[in-house]
């Protein structure tokens, strides 16, 4: 098992620490915050309720989290090293000084939204292995992490470091030279201070502002970006047409980015009870739990139409062993889905719609088809299933966030049909939630009618129900 030392645990590391954890690793923190179990607990409960659901499968097992009383007792070991400290260069030199001392190989990456990897190599003697590893809150749901390697950084830490984000579901952008806060961060600069401005100037309050966000340019960011974007504005031209149209804009009074508002008591106030008005009414817990409903909801459709962050999740959980696999497929019954119940599956009353029992039963279908030669490549051999008759019985509520399991019996086999029944269960409380039993009919592609399947297909239909107690016919 993988080790991944977490210095630093308020939400930044708590973030980190999760996303390592809930992808298979072992995470050893250190912080000497009395309150740091409490808080990192609270980010991992937020985690393990919100990542499962990106996805289609069940994540890797969950490594083990403990606590370290050093800096030198939580790296020991580790593999990783992620550094989530407060933003004071002496603090972060000293916490790299008691690293290198204990551990003298682990790539060590830096949460810094600020320094630059030069700032923080000052003085060490193996800095070749330190890099700015940006990330984004939440750390367990939005991808991208900033790396910023600096002259100085080995290649092959660095490509070593990016390896281990990418089987976290990480997108490790690296930055090609260092500068102040990075890439991200100038351009959430420049939006706040033009913010700022408009708060002063009376123009615009908090809220104001953020609908102008999160109803217009902030929904194109998210699956285009700014330039894509700007390149469907310039039209059949491309971008060139639009910055030809839109360059003369630079010159006019639209923006006072390079001035910056004083910070007075007023202006304070004036921000902070807007967003009193805005957002008082919600705790942060609150908040947080609508934010990451509102991401998990927005990226599994970016993933339904394999775009932006959408992909990356495909991307991850395409590594990731698929339900039915070997294990499983001996298993009797036969385990074919394990998974997270996603928001975006639940209606009005809180619960799963019924369409989606529907979904868990063709997905759990599709795993013994696979197990007897006929999934989906095997369309394009002229020979396939077809589903004619499928029942649920409900028996339980299932909410978002639930980790269910299918249990799969091959019931019947009567040549050219194959009668299946599943249980869909709660895992943890072992509820039965659900039951289903569905008739399918091996159906020739040529003709699209009912035909017998392959003798060998059909020897291995034959040989499922005999292992499942079902009827050979």
């Amino acid at each position: 098992m993988s080790n991944a030392a977490i210095i630093g645990g308020g939400v930044i590391g708590g973030g980190w620490a999760a996303r390592c954890l809930l992808n298979g690793w072992d995470v050893t923190v250190f912080d000497p915050d009395p309150d740091a179990e409490r808080k990192i607990g609270e980010v991992l409960a937020n985690a393990r309720w919100a990542l499962p659901m990106l996805y289609e499968r069940d994540l890797p097992p969950e490594g083990t989290l403990r606590f370290a009383a050093t800096v030198a007792e939580a790296v020991a070991d580790a593999d990783y090293i992620q550094e989530s400290v407060p933003e004071r260069l002496d603090l972060k030199h000293r916490v790299y000084a008691e690293i290198e001392a204990a551990n003298d190989h682990a790539p060590i990456g830096s949460s810094t939204s600020g320094f630059k990897p030069s700032e923080l190599r000052a003085g060490l003697a193996s800095g070749q292995r330190l890099f700015v590893a940006h990330p984004f809150n939440p750390v367990y749901l939005l991808p991208l992490i900033e790396v910023v390697p600096g002259g100085a950084a080995d290649p092959g830490i660095i490509e070593r470091a990016c390896g281990f984000m990418r089987g976290w579901g990480l997108f490790p952008l690296e930055v090609r030279k260092e500068i102040d806060a990075h890439i991200a961060d100038r351009f959430l600069e420049a939006v706040w201070r033009e913010a700022l401005w408009l708060i002063r100037d009376g123009i615009a309050t908090t809220g104001e502002i953020d609908d102008a966000i999160r109803y217009g340019f902030g929904l194109r960011w998210a699956q285009m970006g700014l330039f894509e974007t700007y390149r469907i504005a310039g039209g059949e031209g491309g971008m060139a047409h639009f910055i030809q149209q839109f360059g003369p804009c630079l010159e006019w009074p639209w923006t006072k980015l390079m001035d910056v508002p004083d910070l007075t008591d007023d202006l304070v106030r004036a921000i902070g009870d807007q967003s009193d008005a805005q957002s008082g009414h919600m705790t942060i817990r609150e908040l947080e739990r609508l934010r990451d409903t509102n991401l998990i909801a927005m990226m599994r459709a970016l993933k339904g139409r394999g775009s932006a962050a959408g992909r990356l999740v495909t991307d991850h959980e395409a590594a990731m062993p698929r339900p039915g696999h070997e294990a499983d497929r001996a298993a009797v019954p036969m385990v074919t889905v394990r998974r997270a119940i996603p928001i975006d599956w639940t209606d009005y009353n809180g619960h799963m719609n019924e369409s989606r029992y529907g979904q868990i039963w063709s997905d759990g279908t599709d795993e013994v088809l696979r197990a007897i030669g006929a999934g989906p490549e095997m369309v394009d051999t002229g020979s396939t299933f077809f589903t004619v008759q499928s029942n649920t019985a409900y028996r339980a509520e299932a909410l978002a966030g639930d980790r269910v399991r299918c249990e799969t019996r091959v019931e019947e086999v009567a040549g050219k049909k194959l009668r299946v029944t599943h249980r869909m269960i709660r895992e943890g409380d072992e509820v039965v939630l659900a039951e289903g039993d569905q008739i399918l009919l091996h159906v020739d592609m040529a003709t699209r009618r009912s035909a017998p399947p392959p003798p060998e297909m059909a020897a291995r239909m034959e040989a499922m129900a005999e292992a499942h107690g079902g009827k050979d016919l």
